[in-house]
């Protein structure tokens, strides 16, 4: 078994679009690639078949502190793993829970150790430490594992985003120390990425990615965009992180974003995506379409007895028609959200796809300029 390798095959002229060939024991994953959240071994409201047969999924994400709570290592090692206890043949990511101990702002203690923190679901106290972090990861079993980190807020002040990007150096070197010092589980090869902090400061950033780019991770990450600051800034930080963070490694932009912000950032050099958006917009009936956005909600839809998108190579997007779909909203029916789901993740995964096709074509600079401004549009 093998570490994860990286073919990087083409790279746009115009921009720093690029495509490549991730491999892994579980499979290759095509980049430029989005990722489907399955926070808790679930992406919600769609099947592992339909994230197969209709989404077209490449790869997909844990999370280590849901996953952690909820069902716990000692099941997901009885079940041999992630992949097994889902009935998953693909590519896994595990995200650290770096985020979601981020989020618990009010119920969570840092400190050189780690994080303490109380679960969401019972209020006990727990200790995630880079050390515990990388076992919880081992026990997942990903193929991809991320580091621990500290994720700054949005806007924070040069002093707290140079802390907490010096306290995340030090967590990766007992990541790694960590990583390096317990085998993989179950079978096949496990691998660590570090991710790129510093908030919204460029010399911070050039530290973190200089650091980072020393360890010589099959890949690595940005972290700490989309988490607050101006849309302008978060171009301007994930720019400036491409530029530095080395070519002959997958670059993944974590929680980022919309259709029109994946595209923008493709264009950067980011190779990998993942975000809650398509699914969570999806159950709150807000629908990205190849012509733009629907409010399927909306009394408009009412008689619309066309399909949900006919462009889109998806056959749940083919095969039921909008009026349907708004009178499953409107009903309160537990199957509008896994149709507005399956689609919105499609069309994600579609876009892409088109990414990599026009990047090979080498006209993917007009064509995203065009999509960006179609995508936006409200029908």
């Amino acid at each position: 078994m093998a570490r994860l390798k990286f073919d990087l095959e083409k790279t746009d002229t115009q921009t720093k679009a690029r495509c490549g060939t991730i491999t892994t024991d579980h499979g290759k994953i095509e980049t430029p690639i989005f990722m489907p959240v399955g926070t808790v071994g679930s992406v919600k409201a769609v099947s592992q078949q339909r994230l197969v047969s209709d989404v077209k999924a490449q790869i997909i994400l844990g999370n280590t502190y849901h996953l952690y709570l909820r069902p716990g290592t000692q099941v997901l090692e009885a079940a041999g793993g992630l992949h097994k206890f889902i009935h998953w043949d693909r590519p896994v990511l595990s995200d650290s829970g770096g985020f979601q101990v981020f989020s618990l702002s009010g119920t969570r203690k840092i400190s050189e150790e780690g994080v303490w923190f109380q679960a969401h679901i019972d209020g006990s106290k727990h200790l995630f430490s880079p050390e515990k972090v990388m076992d919880i990861e081992r026990s997942i079993g990903a193929d991809i594992m991320m580091a621990f980190d500290e994720c700054p807020p949005g806007g924070s002040e040069y002093k707290y985003a140079k802390d907490s990007m010096e306290l995340t150096h030090r967590w990766l070197e007992r990541c790694e120390k960590q990583f390096t010092s317990t085998n993989d589980k179950y079978g096949y090869t496990q691998n660590l990425f570090p991710i790129v902090q510093g908030g919204t400061y460029h010399d911070l950033r050039l530290a973190s990615c200089e650091y980072i780019s020393s360890i010589d991770a099959p890949g690595n990450a940005i972290g700490g965009l989309s988490v607050g600051e101006p849309l302008e800034k978060m171009y301007e930080i994930c720019n400036f992180c491409c530029d530095h963070l080395p070519e002959n490694r997958p670059r993944y932009l974590m929680g980022v974003g919309t259709p029109w912000n994946i595209l923008e950032c493709i264009a950067m050099g980011v190779d990998m995506f993942d975000c809650v958006m398509p699914t969570r917009n999806g159950r709150n009936a807000m629908l990205f379409t190849t012509q733009g956005i629907i409010n399927i909600d909306n009394e408009k839809w009412k008689n619309d007895f066309s399909p949900i998108d006919p462009e889109l190579d998806c056959e749940v997007s083919r095969y039921y028609s909008r009026a349907y779909l708004r009178h499953l909203f409107k009903s309160k029916e537990l199957l509008a959200l896994e149709i507005a789901s399956i689609h919105n993740l499609a069309f994600y995964l579609d876009l892409v796809k088109q990414a990599r096709k026009h990047i090979f074509a080498g006209d993917f600079a007009t064509w995203k300029n065009e999509m960006v401004v179609k995508l936006q549009q409200r029908l």
